[in-house]
């Protein structure tokens, strides 16, 4: 099929109202069966056969008793067979609950019973984790990798040329459900109907995840930010290149090797790319755009992105839950790297205060948002659901990110803090994000987090956790206290060798706050 063809076949399906991913992927093995869909080291498939491994699995699902709208699990290290099993899942109408191997034993046999899998596919290393539990959540467990931790996915699928039965799949079915990090409680599963996912194929919108497009994918499949790169380029009829885990030499290997175009890096990422000392000696120059969301990333490390590495650089700011999400264009506007950018067209976001009522630009408050992609709710969990929305007064139902910003002049969002990390020390209000920014200037910091800790006096007052290449505790604490107001100066600094973070690079200030509780020094 000529290219101009491919590409109007490609235009028309993205103009009907309502698609599918396993539609597209069918549209893709007729447009280019040959041409490579994933590439995971030495091994590598193309359109036709994904696709028909695709339909071998949906029929063997099918053929186990998994019905449409019913769940599985899945929890294994990136792979060619996750994909498929991901996509199989799909095409049968079954919801996917994609699952961190990161977790504990006793989260992951939580989740699974909260979501209710019907079969969990798995691998050697996730089995030997669940291995500690004494009483497993009895579900069957296939082994993505062919190893004993379950039935071999190459004997549990069925014979070549396995068909599945058609299923007509409606916007408000569940795609998958994600759950929280669980970092500030319970995990939370985040329902995502096709609906949503649908608004997040279009390949070109952000730019360039066409045909020719080859993203690598150095982040888990089990997280929402993976998934927002996976899917259109798929949808594009892309190839996406995987790496087992992300490691920054082999990620610059693959990017020269492959003429990578596009990835998905969390801030944390860019940080250990750039700090690499060959860097600069890799050919980076295929890149069209690059991507960031997930993590709070400085107006500093964007400015760095720009000047060393070719091709532009999109932020996102959003939730997993869905409700509204803003981009910044960072190479288009380089005036505004502090910001998150602007409301996605047709996205909805405002500004809400304390008491539920819409703020005016400028001012600070909660950011909520509501467009088309949008989380049906919290998987058996209808209380946190009403927590999580909010209501416009022409009855619109809006997400409440838990985060505090404000809008500038132009339009453009500034994310001051979480909500819940914002300090009230004596009647003040403190935003962790405003010290951050200028630690960050002192040029000893390479690293930095500031909390809110108990305190007599003031009943919270700010500490800052710092990564220093030189510098004393005392000498960036007073680095700060000179260049801020007298209500917002630091009562404590404290060096430590790493910021904890979760698996997506947020940092985990809770730990930051325990620890510092408990040390018998800890004077604030």
């Amino acid at each position: 099929m000529t290219t101009s063809l491919a590409a109007s076949t490609l235009a028309a399906a993205i103009a009907k109202p309502f698609g599918t991913l396993p539609a597209f992927v069918r549209m893709q093995a007729a447009l280019r069966p040959d041409h490579p869909v994933l590439i995971q080291g030495d091994r590598r498939i193309e359109w036709r056969a994904f696709d028909a491994l695709v339909d071998r699995a949906a029929a063997t699902l099918q053929a186990r008793g998994v019905k449409a709208q019913e769940v599985i699990a899945v929890c294994a290290t990136n792979s060619i067979e996750y994909v498929v099993m991901f996509l199989g899942a799909l095409r049968a109408g079954i919801v996917v609950t994609p699952l961190a191997p990161t977790a504990t034993a006793a989260s992951l046999d939580l989740m699974m019973r909260d979501s209710a899998a019907r079969i969990l596919f798995l691998d050697a290393a996730v089995s030997a984790l669940l291995s500690s539990l004494s009483n497993p959540v009895p579900i069957p467990r296939v082994a993505l990798d062919g190893s004993d931790a379950g039935e071999p996915f190459s004997r549990w699928l069925l014979s070549e040329g396995s068909m599945p039965d058609a299923a007509e799949i409606a916007p408000n079915w569940g795609f998958n459900i994600i759950y929280s990090s669980g970092t500030t409680g319970t995990p939370k599963g985040i329902v995502q109907p096709h609906s949503l996912r649908w608004r997040q194929m279009n390949p070109q919108d952000p730019p360039g995840y066409s045909p020719h497009a080859i993203t690598l994918v150095s982040t888990g499949l089990y997280s929402n930010t993976t998934l927002t790169s996976v899917v259109p380029t798929l949808a594009g009829g892309g190839t996406l290149v995987l790496m087992d885990k992300f490691d920054v030499r082999e990620f610059l290997v693959l990017s020269e090797r492959y003429r990578v175009t596009h990835a998905m890096l969390v801030p944390v990422q860019y940080q250990r790319l750039l700090a690499y000392p060959e860097f600069d000696r890799f050919d980076l120059s295929s890149y069209a755009m690059k991507f960031c969301t997930s993590a709070p990333f400085s107006a500093k490390l964007k400015r760095e992105v720009l000047d060393r590495w070719p091709g532009g650089l999109t932020e996102y700011f959003g939730m997993t839950e869905g409700g509204g999400s803003c981009w910044l264009l960072a190479h288009e506007h380089p005036d505004k790297l502090h910001t998150v950018g602007q409301p996605i067209p047709g996205h909805d976001i405002r500004i809400i205060g304390e008491d539920g009522k819409e703020l005016p630009r400028g001012e600070v408050g909660e950011i909520v948002g509501h467009s088309e992609a949008i989380m049906t709710g919290y998987h058996n969990r209808p209380d946190k659901t009403s927590e999580a929305e909010w209501f416009a007064p022409d009855g619109r139902r809006f997400i409440r990110t838990g985060d505090i910003g404000r809008f500038d002049e132009d339009g453009f969002l500034t994310i001051m803090d979480r909500k819940k990390d914002m300090i009230i020390s004596g009647g003040f209000n403190i935003y962790p994000s405003d010290l951050e920014t200028v630690a960050r200037q002192h040029p000893a910091v390479q690293d930095v987090a500031v909390v809110g800790v108990p305190s007599e006096q003031w009943g919270e007052t700010p500490v800052a956790f710092v990564v220093s290449k030189g510098a004393s505790a005392e000498e960036i604490r007073n680095f700060v206290n000179e260049r801020v107001g007298k209500t917002q100066r630091l009562a404590d600094a404290r060096l430590i060798p790493e910021l904890p973070r979760s698996h997506i690079g947020k940092i985990l200030k809770r730990e930051l706050r325990d620890s510092y509780s408990a040390r018998p020094d800890a004077t604030a």
